[in-house]
């Protein structure tokens, strides 16, 4: 990753946050128990993990280093879903999502999921777990999803480099599956995530 963006190029992770904050008004309490996209997540610790790390990149977003963006991704299993997570989880989105929207989150480092990174990729991971993960609990609840496709290119562009670098992808995504060039860019960056587009539940 190059340089960081400047102010009027920043990426707005606020649509991103209200699709996924869309997703989970229809998530039915039958379904918490659900198979995703995510081998090692049910639904319900998938929804736990995004609960966290909305979370994790807002203290990222501030450069407030602590726990929890000290904590590498898969090293320690998800925390229980609180009961009032219909509340918590559009709160907490909304609010990673604002402090994204600061141009001095996206200068100088900062860290998440343990590691030290420029603030600009950061706030590019940030973007892409929402973007995900919106995918993974759409699929898994069998609702539609409509991501913007602004965010779709962004997350592409920030996941390809790493396509055949297994260190630069770390333990956050499984191998790229392959997928068609002239494949829709949702199933393209599915793909890229390590994720097979076809996936139901």
């Amino acid at each position: 990753m190059s340089s960081e963006p400047n102010a009027h190029a920043l990426p707005d992770l606020g649509p991103a946050a209200a699709e996924l904050t869309r997703l989970l008004g229809g998530v039915r309490d039958d379904q918490l128990g659900a198979s995703t996209p995510c081998p090692a997540y049910a639904l319900r610790e998938l929804l736990a993990h995004v609960l966290g790390l909305s979370v994790a990149f807002q203290h990222a977003a501030r450069k407030e280093t602590g726990p929890s963006t000290a904590t590498a991704p898969g090293s320690v299993p998800p925390p229980e879903l609180p009961a009032d997570w219909r509340e918590l989880m559009p709160e907490s989105l909304a609010a990673m999502a604002a402090a994204w929207r600061d141009p001095a989150a996206w200068e100088g480092e900062t860290q998440a999921g343990g590691l030290t990174l420029p603030a600009a990729v950061t706030g590019q991971v940030a973007l892409d777990e929402l973007v995900v993960h919106g995918w993974d609990v759409a699929r898994a609840t069998g609702q539609d999803y409509r991501p913007a496709p602004a965010d779709l290119e962004i997350s592409y562009a920030f996941l390809a480099p790493s396509k055949d670098d297994p260190a630069a992808r770390g333990n956050a995504f499984g191998p790229p599956v392959d997928v068609p060039d002239g494949a829709p860019m949702l199933d393209r960056l599915i793909g890229m995530s390590g994720r097979d587009p076809g996936w139901k539940a």
